[in-house]
């Protein structure tokens, strides 16, 4: 059921209308020293025999992925070696290095807040591994620009000049996709990959985490997937620290339309209202207008 949530399962109040990481570890992870994770996001190496494990050097995705189940683990780096041999007949989306830049850029013990994509950008140059988030330079997509439309309402700051959200992600927004590649042009065309083992996995574990964890679920597909983490982990419980905001999606197609139980995207206002969230539950709140 797509009902907005606060933590416990309780009923959200009503949107405001105003403007609106087993033994066999994933990777020889004790191999590779340990990077800046600010400095390079996520790199991996070709397994120098066939069917090899394939080598993570960065904290953060050994944070998320290191104590991972076997099969999360062996999924991850399944799909990591497949994708890789599929770009010798077609062009994929975000770039093999950018795969995992979600977990790279926002480890486990940064996670303040969740916000969760469907499928990464299918043109080119814009998938960067970053739920809704295009390079520097590049050309606004629609969701994108709602995004930025509700912040300016919602906040009262300036329009930001550039898509790439890579400073919401530093400062502890997983901005995950739950497909982590698509083919070019072609959306959701990797749903089926497999890609739902390990992202449903890190969404359970930011379910799971000690700190306050505000999730902004856009449209149906997050709603649904953040209420079955949350029952999953008994963090819909009374005093549960962690939080739900829903909504409709920011695309056009929906953002400023209602649907059963979910308030629509535009007047929302889940940016001030996360930071009241993460603020009453003794978080420091997101400074949203800093983006780039």
């Amino acid at each position: 059921m797509m009902t907005p949530f606060f933590a416990g399962g309780a009923q959200a109040a009503p949107c405001p209308r105003g403007p609106s990481p087993h033994d066999t570890p994933l990777v020889p992870i004790a191999c590779v020293p340990a990077v800046d994770a600010k400095a390079t996001p996520f790199r991996y190496a070709r397994p120098l025999a066939k069917g090899g494990p394939i080598t993570i050097e960065n904290e953060n995705v050994r944070a998320w992925l290191g104590d991972a189940p076997a099969q999360v683990r062996e999924t991850c780096n399944q799909l990591l070696a497949e994708v890789e041999a599929m770009r010798t007949e077609q062009t994929i989306y975000p770039p093999q290095g950018d795969i995992l830049n979600a977990l790279a850029w926002t480890g486990p013990a940064d996670v303040r807040v969740v916000i969760l994509g469907q499928d990464p950008y299918h043109g080119p140059g814009q998938a960067m591994g970053l739920s809704f988030s295009v390079h520097a330079g590049c050309k606004l997509p629609p969701s994108l620009r709602n995004i930025y439309k509700e912040l300016v309402a919602d906040l009262g700051c300036d329009m930001p000049a550039t898509g790439d959200l890579s400073n919401w992600a530093r400062q502890g927004v997983l901005l995950l996709n739950t497909t982590l590649t698509v083919r070019e042009h072609a959306a959701n065309s990797h749903a089926k990959l497999g890609w739902r083992k390990v992202t449903d996995y890190v969404v359970r574990r930011c379910c799971e985490l000690p700190q306050p964890v505000v999730f902004l679920a856009w449209g149906a597909h997050a709603i649904r997937l953040v209420g079955d983490a949350m029952a999953a982990t008994g963090a819909n419980v009374p005093g549960s620290n962690k939080f739900c905001l829903a909504s409709t999606h920011p695309s056009p197609l929906s953002a400023t339309r209602t649907a059963k139980d979910v308030c629509a995207f535009m007047g929302s206002q889940p940016f001030s209202r996360a930071n009241r969230l993460l603020v009453d539950a003794g978080a420091e709140p997101i400074d949203w207008a800093r983006v780039g």
